[in-house]
């Protein structure tokens, strides 16, 4: 292993050198959100690459995200550090599966996580975030919506709607592991604290919940918030963030074990083998990204209601 002040040094050399910018998922390891430009969500790094004037982004996070980036910004050179950097949940739903759902439900209105691929996001008509979901959903015309990948969101929206929704039976393993038994036993541990939960969640975690948040959501609230204590019910890794913001109050995981190992598979090496290799140029065939833009924008032109 290479000494890390001597790679982030190249790394600092290199970005310069190349005009990039480095941007990291909440969820990524310490070491690489602390090399990066910028640090946030999947959709807010992907609007930092419309609003940076970068010619290289390497996109610290999992393959989906850069493809996003890549919509956004097809003119800039979008690099993702681990090829095999994917998402589970993603992969749960291709074309022909989410055709054939179409088929069943015509009238339904199809809404894609931005939690999916690209391919998926150009069959849908619009797109949503955890934070804005609810939102999104309730600005259709359609009175039926058939949601896409993940089902533990879908059903946490069916909670704040009048409409049909038709949960896709996908889910994130790392959010879909943790159980109200762990919540109550980590309340019990930390009884001063409150739970913040992550609406990838399973219904029962969300149930336990002081608030059900997006991680960006959750790093607004806990420093607005005077509760010294939080317990945070997503990917362990926003703990490093939360921290650093705020170094006075308490944090704990609900378990140990939340981890993706997907978004930990980035390190500072494979960030620097794709500054000096160009590795890897995440693409998007210009059809795809076209419809897969127009569900993008359709989201982004939403306006907030809560």
């Amino acid at each position: 292993m290479q000494d890390m002040k001597k790679i982030i040094e190249r790394i600092n050399i290199l970005k310069t050198e190349l005009d990039a910018v480095i941007l990291a998922h909440n969820y990524q390891r310490p070491e690489v959100q602390d090399i990066a430009d910028f640090t946030g969500d999947s959709l807010g790094l992907s609007q930092q690459v419309v609003n940076s004037d970068a010619d290289v982004i390497v996109f610290c996070g999992v393959d989906f995200m850069a493809e996003s980036a890549a919509i956004l910004s097809p003119e800039k050179i979008v690099l993702l550090p681990e090829k095999d950097a994917g998402c589970p949940m993603a992969e749960m739903v291709d074309v022909i599966s989410l055709d054939d759902e179409k088929k069943k439900h015509p009238d339904a209105a199809v809404v894609c996580y931005v939690n999916s691929s690209a391919l998926i996001k150009a069959q849908s008509d619009i797109c949503c975030t955890s934070a804005n979901a609810i939102d999104v959903v309730n600005s259709l015309e359609e009175d039926e919506v058939i949601f896409v990948p993940d089902k533990n969101l879908g059903n946490y929206v069916a909670g704040f709607t009048d409409k049909m929704i038709y949960s896709w039976d996908g889910f994130c393993p790392t959010h879909h592991q943790m159980r109200g038994h762990d919540v109550i036993k980590a309340k019990e541990e930390h009884p001063d604290a409150l739970f913040l939960a992550h609406p990838e969640c399973r219904t029962e975690v969300l149930d336990l919940a002081d608030e059900v948040l997006s991680t960006t959501g959750m790093l607004n609230y806990a420093k607005k918030s005077d509760a010294k204590e939080f317990i945070i019910g997503t990917e362990n890794g926003l703990l490093h963030r939360l921290s650093k913001e705020n170094p006075e109050k308490k944090l704990y995981y609900v378990s140990e074990f939340t981890i993706c190992t997907n978004m930990k598979i980035t390190t500072l090496e494979s960030v620097l083998d794709a500054l000096e290799n160009m590795q890897y140029v995440i693409t998007v065939p210009e059809d795809t990204r076209l419809k897969a833009k127009e569900a993008l924008d359709r989201m982004l032109a939403v306006k907030r209601t809560m």
